[in-house]
């Protein structure tokens, strides 16, 4: 550190501002997240395969043909058409929900509802 080291002098290159910057907060929904147990019910299930059936297994914003699984880009998604932001009711509405693909769903739904059109 050279001649100056240890002589009560400060260094001269001080500290580096933090390049991390805090997440974004989240927008409180009435009710907290306890809807997103919902998700993880018998009953969603059954209404997910139903609403899947009804709609032929084809996205219903793109129009390809969605297969199950997770994480291919046609994966299977049951969609909210109104966001139901915790409400049971459009949660559980059929006529609130549609097959569209992962990749759909993951990407232009997400922005519809950023920006508030969805």
């Amino acid at each position: 550190m050279g001649r100056l080291a240890g002589r009560g002098l400060p260094g001269r290159l001080g500290c580096a501002p933090s390049r991390v910057t805090p997440a974004p907060e989240r927008r409180a929904e009435p009710g907290g997240d306890a809807w997103r147990k919902w998700y993880s019910t018998a009953r969603w299930a059954r209404l997910r395969r139903k609403v899947l059936a009804r709609d032929l297994w084809v996205c219903q914003a793109t129009g390809v043909a969605l297969v199950s699984g997770r994480t291919a880009p046609n994966a299977a998604v049951v969609d909210h058409i109104r966001p139901h932001r915790g409400n049971p009711a459009l949660f559980w509405d059929e006529r609130n929900l549609r097959a569209v693909c992962k990749q759909w769903h993951d990407s232009e739904k997400q922005r519809l509802e950023k920006r508030g059109l969805a």
